[in-house]
This record gives structure tokens, sequence and C-alpha cells, in this order.
């Protein structure tokens, strides 16, 4: 971190148990989670909705600061799917993920640029660059 880098906010959560009928809770207790394995009988979430749900929350405040720049208005109907895939390939888990991003009534080439910038700027999408298979769509 340089300098100038300021902390804007530290999310702190205790988890035990892991995916397998654990929980999740975070310290002020706005979160408050039991897990379950992906496809599981259990009745809890599993780190993977988790993931895409934070993203997808992240990613359109990512868009809404770059429309802002171009000085327009997003969609009040605008939305993400958002689609984490687990992987196991030779042994390894890995993750892919698929961005799926609605702006209805935006002309698709600014609707496009607008979704092309949030992937740059987005948190989540920085800390995923060049880890793991990621695709972008405007739907």
């Amino acid at each position: 971190m340089t300098q100038a880098a300021k902390l804007l906010y530290t999310a702190r959560t205790h988890t035990s148990g892991g995916r397998h009928d654990g929980t999740s809770r975070s310290s002020d207790g706005r979160l408050d989670v039991k897990l379950s394995p992906p496809g599981g009988a259990g009745i809890g979430t599993n780190p993977e909705q988790l993931f895409a749900a934070g993203w997808s929350a992240c990613f359109e405040g990512a868009m809404e600061i770059a429309a802002r720049k171009r000085k327009i208005d997003l969609p009040r109907k605008c939305a993400i799917d958002a689609e984490i895939d687990l992987v196991l390939d030779d042994g390894a888990y890995s993750l892919r993920a698929r961005l799926n991003v609605s702006l209805p009534g935006l002309d698709p080439e600014i609707a496009r640029g607008i979704i092309e910038e949030a992937h740059q700027t987005c948190p989540y999408s920085k800390a995923v660059r060049g880890n793991i298979d990621v695709t972008v769509a405007l739907i």
C-alpha cells in the first residue's frame, strides 16, 4: 500500500466448521449465515454464493462510478447475474466466473464501455484478474 492509500473499511468475520455445516458471522452481527456444501442437503449457503453476491454488488457500484463519469444515470432496472463455478480439475479445485450484466435502455456501445471500465476498477475484478477464468457479458 502506498503512503497515499487510505484504508476505507475492514470486514471481519468469524467462521467455524467450514463449508460442511459451518457458520460465519460478521463482527457487527449483520451477517450471520449457516454454511453448506454446494448442491448438498444442508440448509446454509456456500462460499461460492457469497462470493457471487459480493462481487456483483461491488461491480454494480463500479458501474455507477463509470456511468457518473459519463454523466449517465444507470437504468433503475440494471442487474447482474453472477455465476461462480467450483471446478475440480486433475485433483485441484479452482473457480470460474461469469458476470451477465443487464443495462436495459442504454445504447449497447455505451453499456459495454461502462461494463469494461467497471471490470477494470472493481476491487473484486482486480483481485481475481489473471487468477481465474472470467467472462463479463452484456445481456
